[in-house]
This record gives structure tokens, sequence and C-alpha cells, in this order.
């Protein structure tokens, strides 16, 4: 066969593909296809886990010229890898389109809804802990434990510094379990509450409207604020909010419904194949990446777990009743969680409408998860010594 090849050395360029495919190749392609199954079929987070899926076979065809990393031949997912997830500018952009489409109104309202945000952030710090126990240094424990934020791009954002090595699986679990929502969260919280709880009721607030003043110097006042207590969250805070200070200024019009839209979509697509890109057979059938999913997994049950239980921790102190379930909208899953949220307690009381009160803790959700990676950012560093 060898002879063969130097016979005719164009059978080998003809030929490697097969020569060198493996059955890890093909069980990426099937895990591949699992993702763009879910956002075709089931409609879960499809811009990003089509173009992630996608990117994954892409990766794992063998001697594929879209991972070549000869130089001056780099293929095409390598250059934006190189591009947009190694500098960290993909999650920093997503980031600006998200704060151009939130509407911190229920926030400002009400400020006490971070406690709610603060509490769901709770199985980012138990999962980190646990993950060093079975082995993790605590760079990659504290990327995993970021998983249960719900948020792709912090998750994405923090990988891209202290866990290079494991950015495929962390954002497919990231992505994943976000867009697994209404699957997860409803059975945790009934396992948690009875069914007294799930019926109380917070009624409607007239909600008086916040000024424009008000609502254009939040994003100022928060990233100052942030910027001081965790100066390493910056880049992540600074655009979430310079995203909504496009949308409140009220004369970017332009600029924020770009963000909505075309930032937004572009970027989605790119972020996603460029993931799915670093989804190579060898760095992700491994043991460590079924731990990684596991752990996220654990990661989000907590963040719900500690969201309701600190409602109920709430209402043992207080003669106005919380309706626990609002406190798992405190991740990041913006606004899926506050529906999810709703509808169980449309469900258990078909005139109980908790609406309100839900979006308005998602909300503070989409901060304290993005304020949660920054704290994470400052401490890795400092407990890595």
């Amino acid at each position: 066969m060898d002879a063969l090849f130097i016979q005719y050395p164009w059978l080998n360029e003809l030929l490697m593909g097969f020569m060198g495919l493996s059955f890890k190749h093909i069980t990426m392609w099937g895990i591949g296809a699992v993702l763009i199954w879910l956002a075709v079929a089931k409609d879960y987070e499809p811009a990003l886990l089509l173009p992630m899926g996608f990117g994954a076979i892409l990766a794992n065809i063998p001697h594929s010229s879209a991972v070549s990393q000869h130089p001056g031949e780099e293929g095409f997912l390598v250059v934006l890898y190189k591009m947009g997830i190694a500098n960290e500018l993909f999650p920093v952009l997503i980031f600006i389109a998200i704060g151009a489409m939130c509407d911190f109104s229920p926030l400002i309202r009400r400020p006490s809804v971070m406690l709610f945000a603060a509490a769901a952030q709770f199985g980012i710090f138990t999962t980190a802990i646990g993950a060093t126990l079975v082995g993790f240094s605590f760079p990659h424990a504290a990327s995993i434990g970021i998983i249960g934020a719900a948020d792709g791009p912090t998750t994405i954002y923090v990988a891209s510094r202290y866990a290079v090595d494991l950015l495929g699986p962390l954002s497919v679990a990231a992505y994943s379990y976000m867009s697994l929502v209404p699957v997860i969260q409803p059975p945790v919280i009934r396992a948690i509450t009875t069914e007294a709880e799930r019926k109380i009721r917070m009624g409607f607030q007239g909600e008086e409207p916040v000024s424009k003043t008000t609502k254009f110097l939040f994003p100022l006042m928060v990233v100052i604020i942030a910027g001081i207590v965790a100066p390493i969250s910056v880049a992540l805070i600074g655009a979430l909010m310079f995203g909504n200070l496009l949308k409140e200024s009220g004369v970017t019009e332009n600029l924020s419904n770009c963000a909505q839209n075309e930032l937004a979509n572009l970027v989605t697509l790119l972020l996603g194949i460029t993931v799915g890109g670093t989804m190579s057979a060898d760095r992700f059938l491994t043991f460590d990446v079924a731990l990684i999913m596991a752990l996220g997994a654990v990661a989000f049950v907590f963040d719900t777990v500690g969201g309701v239980l600190f409602a109920k921790l709430l209402n043992t102190f207080s003669s106005s009743k919380i309706n626990p379930m609002i406190g798992a909208c405190g991740i990041s899953a913006f606004p899926m969680s506050g529906r999810v949220i709703a509808k169980m307690a449309l469900k258990e009381d078909p005139s109980n409408f908790i609406v309100q009160h839900a979006i308005g803790v998602n909300v503070a959700g989409q901060v304290a998860s993005v304020v949660a990676g920054g704290l994470v950012l400052a401490l890795i560093p400092a407990l890595s010594k």
C-alpha cells in the first residue's frame, strides 16, 4: 500500500480522509447531529446549537481544512477562534447586543430583586468547590461553575481566559442547560416547595413609569459601581450596559437596532460555529468532559435551589409572603425563566399572575450573572496561588 502511495502520490490526497477516519470521529458526527436535531426539531437555542453542531462536524473530518493549523494555511475556524474567542471579542460583542435588548425598568423599580438574583448564583460557587474536590484545578473548576448562571457568553468569556482546553464542552453545557430551562427548573422547584407555597399570591403592583433620565443614568451607575467592586468585570458589564445605553439614550436608535438584530445574529452565528470547531474528538470524548456535563447540571440545579430557598427564608421573617418560585428566575436565562415560572404559577392556580415579579427577578439575574462572572475572574488568580 505504501509503495502504491509513493507511485501515485495523488492517491494519498484522495484517500487520506478515509484512512484517517476513526470511531471517535463518527461519534462526534453523531454529537454534532444531536445538537442540530435539538435546534431544528426541539427549537432549543437554534441560533447557537445549529452552527455549533455543524462546526463540530467540520472539526471532526480527518485532515479537515476548516481546522488546519499549518502556518499560512490556517482553517477558517482556527482564524475565527483566534480573532473572536482567544481575544474574548465575540462574547463581549454578544453582551452589547443583549444590553440593547434588555429593559431594566423592573429592576430599577424594585432594586430588592437583586437579592434573589444574588442568591441564585449559589450554584456557581458550590459547584466550583465540588469540582476542585474531584480533581479539577481551581481555574477549571470556577469555569465549570459559571455554567450554573445559564449565561453562555459569560461561560465562554471565563473559559477563554482560564480553561481554553475545555471551551467546547463548557460552551455546549452552558447553552444546552440554558435551552433546557423549561425541562429542568419545574421539577426542581416542585421538589423543594409545597403546593401551598406555589399558590402564594403576590398581587399586581401598580407600575410607576421610570423616567427616561433614570433609565439613561442606570447603565452608567452600574458600570461605575461594578467596576469599582471588581475592575476585571468591566469588559463584561461595560459591554452589557453600553448596549443598554444605546437603547435608552434615545438618539442612537439605528445603532440600538443594529446591535439587537444584525450584530446579534452575525456574532451568534460566528460564535456558534467557532465553538463547535473546538469540539475535536480528542478533546471532547474524555471522562473529564462527561464530568463537566454532570457538574454543569449540578450547578444549574443548585442555582435554582439557591434562589427558591432564599425566598422561602425571607417568608419566615416577612408578613407579606413571597411566592418562592420567583427566586428561581435569578439566573441569566432571560426572559425564558421568568415565563416558565409565571406559567407554573398559572398551572397551580389559573388566577395567580406573578409574571411581573418573575420578569423583574429575571432581569436582575442578567446583571447578577455578569457580576458573578467578574467576581470569578477576580478570584481565580488570587485563589490559584
